[in-house]
């Protein structure tokens, strides 16, 4: 927000330094500018041939100090006279002053049409505002009636049905013990229809319990009729065995008499311990020999490499 002073000083002194005589004031933070000039003082430094900066000259065109100067020099030379320079002058200060206020008037109708536009832009906001506003509250109102009409029918509806209630509750209460009643007559009903059943039961238990012992006397023959049949096989199974399984098959044959059902499975297992020894056998015997076969080569290897 800068402001100057207008000011003749000597061209040898430095700026913002020692001036000979202030002029006036510029601020250009104002539309239009604010200019306060001495007119004639400058007007006489212009004609004692005082050079003006460019800022400077504007400002003094501006004020009409140069124009002044215009018509001096031609009254100086004789081209017109004083009068006439003087007339021409105040011609000038009216046409631009007439300038002026008209730039004045011409940017305060721009700002009140600004203001004006804002102004009609605000109340606008705000009437949709309050539109808004006026329809929530209607339909909080509305809400809060429907809300009170829902209460008055509930509470209505409860009294309704306490009137109902108390009206057949005597009758209630009677059904209820009749109930009841009907309830212990069929208990007793069971109680009694149990004990006849259990009598009508009892015979046809002890007839099954009599009956029992002779049926398992006949389950019980029959095992002892297999485990006699079941001697003979075992025993020709372990004729059949080699002599070197008979050695171990004696002592099993012997517990086999003793306890029948083990035989099969103890012969079984016999023969499948014999064969798996037999076999163990052979495959010993062929890694003996390979191990053999091996130990020969690498000695007769050895034998070549000395």
């Amino acid at each position: 927000m800068a402001m100057y002073d207008i000011v003749v000083a000597d061209v040898r002194a430095p700026r913002d330094g020692r001036f000979i005589e202030k002029l006036g004031t510029y601020n250009p933070n104002t539309n239009p500018a604010t200019i306060h000039l001495n007119t004639d003082s400058a007007f006489s430094w212009v004609m004692n041939g005082a050079q003006p900066s460019d800022t400077a000259r504007a400002i003094l065109s501006y004020k009409g100090v140069m124009i002044r100067k215009h018509l001096q020099v031609g009254v100086n030379k004789g081209a017109i006279t004083q009068e006439e320079a003087d007339k021409r002058f105040a011609e000038w200060l009216k046409t631009k002053e007439a300038k002026i206020e008209a730039k004045v008037e011409g940017l305060a109708k721009d700002k009140a049409a600004i203001d004006k536009s804002k102004f009609e832009a605000e109340t606008k906001v705000k009437e949709a505002r309050a539109e808004a506003l006026a329809k929530k509250q209607s339909e909080l109102i509305a809400a809060e009636e429907a809300a009170a009409k829902a209460a008055a029918a509930e509470q209505a509806g409860e009294e309704a049905a306490e009137e109902v209630s108390e009206a057949p509750a005597e009758e209630t209460k009677a059904k209820v013990e009749d109930a009841g009643a009907e309830d212990a007559a069929a208990e007793v009903k069971e109680e009694v229809s149990s004990e006849v059943k259990a009598t009508d039961e009892t015979p046809a238990e002890e007839a099954k319990t009599e009956e029992a012992p002779g049926a398992e006397a006949e389950v019980a023959e029959p095992k002892a009729v297999e485990a006699k049949e079941e001697t003979p096989a075992e025993e020709a199974k372990t004729e059949e065995a080699p002599a070197a399984e008979a050695e171990v098959a004696e002592p099993k044959a012997v517990e086999a008499k003793e306890d029948t059902p083990v035989e099969e499975p103890v012969a079984k297992e016999t023969k499948e311990e014999a064969t798996t020894e037999s076999k163990a056998a052979e495959v010993n015997e062929e890694v003996s020999s390979e191990a053999k076969g091996t130990e020969a080569k690498d000695e007769a290897e050895k034998k070549e490499e000395k």
